[in-house]
């Protein structure tokens, strides 16, 4: 009788990507007590950021921050500077306040079982199941966007995604008990490598995959049409305004709010963003010149944002910090570093 998990695992032995927050195939789980706060990091950096874009951030943090107790001592806004360019910003925050409940609340060792995980901020059911399978080696039902692709696929589920409980069921009924032949991390990795090398949106290499003979939707030869997408929304469109104040090579900064969307990171600023309206007051009055606008993508909104500068001889009475010009990119979320680099660009030409 064919048995998925076998097929899969055997597979992945020998196409498995090496990745610094990932043991090799079929390997005991590591005894350095960092290896949770590994796992933990990568999987929250990972929310909505691929694989190469955050490798290079988890090596920096892992160096800087070796242990969550390390991390958990760390200064707010050395993590969030840290974090620039990685996006979705409340998982920065999250991922501090996770670190320092660890400490707190469980002497320093994330827990083990998935309800205790799920209890942490910043962690929900796939993060919580990740770490219960990554980092311990507990059997638990993994869905990302790539494990719904080939679950979908290979059952042939035909409601929209979300889907949650027909995947989970399905999920069910192939993910392995942990043993000596089976190592369920293995197994939710393999589905996962599985996606990416083959399972892929489009064109699929069923012919390669080693559980294809299993696939209903290859059986159907129509792979493509799955998961079946919901009806896409249109995101709304709000309008906002950047102040550019530059005085003798320097550029006002301030820090964000704590809370809400970009929080606790440093920005030019702004006037609140808004989809009715774009007027708005300069924080002083002046010879305001409008130097063009940027667009940026949000998860639940696109933003258009005017660029709007002033070039003063000394510094005005205003709250915030001086960043050299060209220092004040790098400092900042990628929505901020456009309208900088757009007012950089327009400096000639002022």
């Amino acid at each position: 009788m064919f048995d998925t998990a076998t097929a899969l695992n055997a597979w992945y032995e020998a196409h498995a990507r090496d990745l610094p927050w990932r043991r090799p195939p079929g390997a005991a789980m590591p005894e350095d007590p960092a290896w949770p706060y590994r796992v933990w990091l990568s999987e929250i950096m990972l929310q909505q950021t691929n694989v190469v874009t955050a490798a290079p951030y988890f090596a920096r943090f892992v160096a800087r921050w070796p242990d969550v107790a390390a991390l958990a001592a760390a200064e707010d806004g050395e993590v969030m500077q840290a974090w620039a360019g990685l996006g979705y910003y409340a998982r920065a925050r999250n991922l501090l306040a996770c670190a320092r409940a660890v400490v707190a609340e469980h002497g320093g060792r994330f827990p083990d079982d998935e309800a205790a995980l799920r209890t942490l901020p910043g962690i929900g059911a796939y993060t919580a199941a990740a770490i219960a399978a990554f980092a311990f080696g507990r059997r638990a039902l993994i869905i990302d966007g790539n494990v719904e692709r080939v679950v979908t696929r290979l059952f042939a589920i035909p409601t929209p995604l979300p889907a949650r409980a027909e995947i989970l069921a399905a999920l069910e009924t192939i993910t392995p008990a942990a043993g000596p032949d089976h190592a369920p991390a293995d197994f939710a990795q393999a589905l996962m490598d599985l996606a990416r090398a083959l399972c892929t949106p489009r064109e699929p290499k069923c012919l390669a995959c080693p559980i294809a003979s299993q696939c209903r939707a290859a059986a159907a030869g129509n792979p493509q049409d799955y998961p079946v997408k919901p009806a896409k929304a249109a995101r709304p469109l709000r309008l906002g305004v950047a102040w550019w104040i530059e005085v003798g090579g320097e550029v006002l900064t301030m820090v964000r709010e704590g809370r809400g969307l970009l929080g606790g990171m440093r920005a030019l600023p702004t006037s609140d963003w808004r989809v009715e309206s774009l007027a708005a007051e300069p924080p002083i009055t002046g010879d305001w010149r409008v130097l063009g606008a940027i667009g940026h993508g949000f998860t639940h909104f696109e933003l258009r944002l005017e660029v709007h500068a002033l070039y003063l001889p000394t510094r005005p009475a205003l709250a915030g910090d001086w960043l050299p010009v060209h220092q004040a990119a790098g400092a900042m979320p990628t929505v901020f570093a456009k309208a900088v680099a757009l007012a950089i660009a327009q400096r000639g030409q002022a």
